[in-house]
């Protein structure tokens, strides 16, 4: 897929909304600079990392590089438990204990 189709999605995830139009940009990129730094934390035992891509969709990437893009935080999920072969589970204990 051309890396282009991740520019053009639009910014609807329920996380992203603003409430103050005046500071919406401002606003906007630092939540996902927030949101992309614990998504990060929470991704490491698995060895995967993401950055933000044009403050549009985000990059997921593996240890061993591979990267695809994904839209929104909902994404990211489904994406890494396809990159990694197995599921995430946001409950087990080993994970949990790995966040601390």
């Amino acid at each position: 897929m051309c890396g282009l189709c991740g520019a053009f999605g639009g910014e609807n995830h329920w996380s992203t909304h603003i409430e103050d139009p005046e500071q919406a940009h401002y606003e906007r990129r630092r939540a996902r600079a927030y949101r992309t730094k614990l998504i990060n934390r929470a991704l490491r035992p698995h060895r995967l990392e993401i950055e933000d891509f044009q403050a549009s969709s985000f990059v997921l990437a593996t240890a061993t590089g591979k990267r695809e893009i994904v839209q929104d935080l909902g994404g990211i999920w489904r994406q890494a438990e396809q990159l990694t072969g197995h599921d995430i589970d946001p409950l087990d204990a080993q994970f949990l204990a790995s966040l601390n």
